[in-house]
């Protein structure tokens, strides 16, 4: 069976308030982290039809801070299904409501493990690619899942050399003592 990306797409749009933020007037980035963990779920429950959990999270960067006040919007699609899991990419938005002004704030990747009521893994839909954009963010996606494969294998602790690395850290803050 395969879905049509457009109908398991959610969109949320929220009020930030003062009990979101730091000392500083900024909403906590953990908050956000929140919401945009809830909307992948949203998606990824949506696109599968069952219980999702999030098996990982790809690379956050806060890329612009939110204020008090002003109107953030997430965006959830799933980018990539495999056997039973998904990519549901999340994308951040805030907007000054005086201004129209809207800033890109984050975007990020969250995997989704689909579930049955016995919390066994079950098989997720199939996407249906149907334009260059939804191509591109599939192949992006088996990139990124090659890309962590190679990164935990380089640094296993059993396969890991220190010589190779010394000249890499030497260039660093950080001082050897071993």
């Amino acid at each position: 069976m395969y879905k049509n990306i457009k109908d398991s797409q959610v969109t949320i749009t929220q009020l930030m308030l003062p009990s979101h933020s730091n000392f500083s007037g900024k909403i906590h980035g953990g908050y956000i982290l929140n919401l945009m963990d809830q909307i992948a779920f949203a998606c990824a429950s949506r696109h599968s039809q069952h219980y999702c959990v999030t098996a990982s999270v790809n690379k956050v960067d806060f890329l612009q801070p939110i204020d008090v006040g002003e109107l953030v919007t997430l965006k959830a699609s799933v980018n990539y299904t495999g056997r039973t899991s998904m990519v549901v990419g999340v994308r951040v938005e805030a907007e000054n409501i005086q201004t129209g002004e809207i800033k890109h704030c984050n975007s990020s990747y969250f995997t989704m493990v689909a579930k049955d009521d016995k919390g066994k893994n079950v098989p997720v839909p199939g996407l249906i690619l149907e334009d260059h954009q939804s191509i591109r963010r599939f192949s992006r996606s088996i990139a990124r899942q090659e890309q962590a494969k190679h990164r935990t294998t380089k640094f296993k602790s059993s396969e890991f050399k220190v010589e190779d690395h010394l000249d890499v850290i030497k260039n660093q803050n950080a001082k050897i003592a071993i």
